[in-house]
């Protein structure tokens, strides 16, 4: 069965494996302003990346302008202000879990799928688009367990959802980026580049919020979980996020990232012990079943 899936798939799957750790790894982080730590997540996984960066150093000769462009977008409007938006977004709703905020990011692969047809043409074929929507409705399943959306957050809803809607926007369309700059340089290149140009983007919005006397405040077991986001959920799961979507589509990619919420609900289940419910089983069946299909069809391959 395996040796009929690319890759560049599997590979994309193990990243949103990786990102699923974040809820578990962030819990010490909670009381840090967001701008500072995307700014030590960023300095974290560029010092780990510049040995790896140096072999390959010479290929950013060839980057024209328009290549430095994309990279400035995706390490601005991916890496700082999406999360910034998201983050921002649940601290409206006061962190609950089953609302408008997390509903608005299961849009996030038809923005993907929409704009990567618009700018790298790539082709939609029906079987795609019904096998792409059965993993969307999943993962809605997975995430809304009762099927209820809450929208009791009183006036902060609306100004949440605007914030969600932005930060998958921003997400979504630094997929097109990255598959675009991929095309270009090795995926070791991309991702050092993008956590580089991340640093002084991240702390401009630090001085920006005015949330630089706290950069040097964490306590050691923060410092502990930093490192361990870059060498889990940060860094290392970007390195193979990029090394996955180099490989494949765009839009093919889209949907094996929503094999995060699936490994996020096995974890919750080992890990916190939270119970399973069978809307949450069958989210997670068709999430694995619409990858798979997929994932196998003819043509998928890299744009």
């Amino acid at each position: 069965m395996l040796k009929k899936i690319n890759s560049g798939v599997l590979l994309v799957i193990l990243a949103a494996f990786l990102w699923s750790l974040d809820g578990i790894l962030r819990r010490h982080l909670y009381i840090i302003p967001a701008p500072v730590i995307i700014f030590w997540e960023h300095i974290f996984g560029s010092l780990f990346l510049i040995p790896l960066f140096i072999p390959k150093r010479k290929e950013i000769k060839k980057l024209r302008k328009l290549d430095w462009l994309s990279f400035i977008s995706i390490s601005f409007f991916s890496s700082v202000l999406a999360t910034i938006l998201y983050t921002s977004a649940l601290a409206k709703i006061h962190y609950i879990q089953y609302s408008v905020v997390v509903l608005l990011q299961q849009l996030q692969p038809i923005f993907v799928i929409t704009a990567a047809a618009i700018f790298l043409k790539e082709k939609v074929k029906p079987k795609f688009i019904a096998y792409a929507l059965l993993a969307i409705i999943g993962a809605y399943l997975v995430t809304f367990k009762d099927l209820r959306v809450n929208l009791s957050t009183g006036q902060g809803t609306i100004t949440a959802a605007f914030l969600a809607l932005g930060a998958a926007f921003f997400w979504g369309t630094s997929t097109i980026f990255s598959k675009y700059v991929l095309n270009k340089v090795h995926h070791i290149t991309a991702n050092s580049l993008r956590f580089f140009l991340a640093v002084p983007c991240a702390l401009g919005i630090v001085f920006l919020t005015k949330t630089q006397s706290q950069l040097f405040l964490l306590t050691k077991i923060q410092w502990l979980m930093l490192l361990a986001i870059t060498l889990s959920s940060g860094m290392v799961a970007m390195l193979i996020y990029y090394q996955g979507l180099k490989k494949i589509e765009a839009r093919v990619s889209s949907i094996c990232e929503l094999f995060w919420p699936v490994s996020a609900l096995i974890i919750g289940f080992l890990y916190l012990k939270e119970s399973l419910t069978f809307t949450q089983l069958l989210g997670s069946f068709m999430i694995l079943f619409g990858i798979y299909r997929i994932a196998v069809q003819k043509g998928i391959k890299k744009a």
